[in-house]
């Protein structure tokens, strides 16, 4: 049997950024708070806090005590976030993603053109998702944060609108809820003549590995996704693997691969999301070519064992 690790997964460059930033402070400085999961990936938060990295769930007095420093993660965090830090005395060490900063910018500067008119913000994602939670403190216009079509009602199509996207969503369910955007606004206004603006928000490299993970899924008999259970990102691609071999399965560590998904398998690919590091990728490949291995010794005398 084959394993085969995706040359293209693994940690996109906000994330290697945000880790490169907390391990030189943790060398530096031995500890190190961090707001939320610096990664949605379990192995990796866990790895981190070894060396000293603190998760925290919010900035306020329950804060443990001498700590001087405060990561902000790749996802971004509003505006408030950074008060309350200065308020406390903590030094910000700003892991936001360039992409995710740029997006903010331009939500607040859509905010600042569409209140005057009554126009409103609209994010495609998921609602408590960090990033969208910074994107929808950047401005106090009317805004609202759509993750399917059924989140559209409520919506005044009959103003002005403009639409972005979480970094990590799929392009393609982007484009869909702008469409259905469109068709509420003409049907509200009974004219074409519509202010609508569709910003082209997803990260083009979240975008790229979907045409990429489909051709690595189709090259192999089984596929194991790495990933932890929270990444938005990871459930978005596993989910494009397994509409392109049947035989994906996502895993978050080694011991959840099960022998009976590999019985009759010749190549096994590996990949991951955004968020899953390559040494994880490493490890589960090793676990799958250990199954490999017992599997071929169980074959009965006289059965080849595959040669590929």
């Amino acid at each position: 049997m084959r394993v085969e690790i995706d040359p293209k997964s693994g940690f996109c460059f906000g994330v290697v950024r945000a880790i490169r930033l907390a391990e030189r402070q943790l060398a530096t400085q031995g500890s190190l708070l961090c707001l939320g999961e610096i990664v949605h990936n379990g192995e990796e938060v866990e790895r981190l806090k070894r060396l000293g990295l603190d998760t925290v769930q919010a900035i306020d007095a329950s804060l443990p005590p001498a700590q001087e420093s405060i990561l902000f993660r790749a996802h971004g965090e509003p505006p408030v976030t950074y008060q309350r830090a200065q308020e406390l005395g903590l030094r910000v060490v700003d892991a936001t993603c360039p992409v995710v900063l740029q997006l903010q910018r331009k939500v607040k500067a859509a905010g600042e053109r569409l209140k005057p008119l009554g126009g409103t913000v609209v994010i495609f994602g998921k609602p408590d998702h960090a990033e969208v939670i910074g994107l929808m403190g950047q401005t106090d216009c009317q805004r609202r944060v759509v993750h399917g079509t059924q989140d559209l009602e409520g919506i005044d199509f009959t103003h002005p609108i403009e639409c972005f996207s979480q970094t990590t969503m799929s392009p393609t369910d982007y484009r869909s809820i702008a469409s259905a955007i469109r068709g509420n606004m003409v049907k509200a206004l009974g004219s074409n003549d519509i202010h609508l603006v569709v910003h082209e928000t997803c990260c083009s490299q979240v975008a790229s590995r979907q045409e990429q993970l489909v051709a690595f899924a189709q090259q192999h008999d089984v596929v194991l996704f790495v990933s932890g259970k929270k990444s938005s990102n990871g459930q978005m691609l596993c989910k494009i693997c397994q509409q392109s071999n049947p035989r994906t399965h996502m895993v978050s560590h080694p011991e959840e691969v099960q022998e009976s998904w590999l019985e009759n398998a010749e190549t096994v690919g590996i990949c991951g999301a955004t968020s899953t590091p390559l040494w994880l990728m490493q490890a589960v490949a090793s676990r799958a070519e250990e199954i490999g291995k017992s599997q071929e010794t169980q074959l009965p005398v006289g059965q080849p064992c595959s040669t590929r």
